[in-house]
């Protein structure tokens, strides 16, 4: 084998500022892994969002994924990386770049590597920025024209700001995301001002490892595991708590796990949202993939930054386009 990694850390400017329960940030730093095979010259790439959420940093995961340099010049495949490496970021990359990589040198589109049906046009959900309740009515009435909003909201003062997304968004379909700010004592109040503004979903709710009230108080809109779940492996611990997942390829580290839990919580009568981290165009195409498996598309990542990769995905409105074989399959 003559295969050669490369892995760097790159800044895209966001447009204003992403704001959620956890803090404000005004970058996407991401990491490209670059695999390139001296024999053909065939090149694939990976990209992935290190996230402070799971203990991860830019640094340590270009370190993970350097630790296999040897392993993929010397042969190793998406399937070996399941028992090299534990599912996140550093993971998702290297399996990205394998598959791209293979859909090159083999002539063959990476869904169909895959085990996959073609990917379809979707439309994703735009993700509106925790704020106070004036500026989230005024983002979304900005948003209006979007036919799906994902509502970030953050704890004390959240029936406000539902309340005033509606308002400004009176016929968008809407899906909350708590991101583990709801407690005890103000979830049913919030679960009944989402249930007046006619929320379809709500994700992550209660800090996960603290959410057995999931499993014990009524459910009027579905839950959707975001934080709770990362691959295949937690989804016992799910039970009767949620009602959906997020499946992103940074926690499950690649599309490779991602297609296997994708299916495994299909079986188990779990719906799916394919989401994703703040990233570039080159982090959605792979989730593209799923997209038309699932009952909720949240890969807005490019339109809320300040400049995308080139090429890029396309997105007509909210309607995203699958990738093509130049940026990534």
């Amino acid at each position: 084998m003559s295969r050669r990694l490369t892995v760097v850390v790159e800044r895209f400017p966001i447009a204003g500022a992403f704001t959620i329960a956890r803090g404000s940030r005004t970058e996407a730093v991401v990491v490209l892994a670059t695999i390139v095979d001296g024999a053909d010259g065939h090149v694939g790439r990976g990209e992935c969002v290190p996230y402070p959420r799971y203990g991860e940093s830019p640094e340590s995961v270009c370190a993970l994924i350097s630790e296999q340099a040897d392993a993929i010049a010397s042969g190793a495949t998406r399937t070996d990386l399941l028992t090299r490496m534990g599912a996140g970021a550093a993971r998702n990359a290297l399996d990205c770049a394998l598959l791209d990589l293979e859909a090159k040198q083999i002539g063959r589109p990476a869904w169909e590597i895959a085990g996959l049906s073609a990917p379809q046009v979707a439309t994703t959900a735009y993700t509106l920025s925790l704020g106070t309740p004036e500026s989230m009515e005024e983002a979304a009435r900005g948003a209006a024209h979007r036919p799906l909003l994902k509502v970030k909201l953050g704890g004390e003062g959240d029936p406000e700001r539902i309340a005033a997304v509606r308002r400004g968004a009176p016929n968008s379909r809407l899906i909350v995301d708590a991101n583990e700010a709801w407690r005890a004592n103000t979830i049913e109040a919030n679960l009944a001002a989402c249930v007046a503004a006619g929320v379809g979903l709500i994700e992550q709710p209660l800090p996960a490892g603290e959410d057995d009230l999931l499993a014990q108080i009524p459910r009027p809109i579905p839950i959707c595991a975001d934080e709770s779940l990362h691959d295949r492996a937690g989804l016992d611990a799910l039970s009767n708590r949620y009602d959906a997942i997020n499946i992103k390829l940074d926690k499950a580290g690649g599309l490779t796990e991602a297609v296997m839990l994708a299916h495994e919580a299909r079986a188990r009568g779990i719906s799916l949202m394919i989401g994703c981290m703040v990233g570039t165009s080159l982090a959605m195409a792979p989730a593209m993939l799923l997209a038309h498996h699932a009952d909720y598309v949240d890969l807005d990542g490019p339109l809320l930054l300040a400049r995308d990769r080139d090429p890029a995905l396309r997105f007509d409105g909210s309607l995203i386009h699958p990738p093509t074989p130049d940026l990534w399959g």
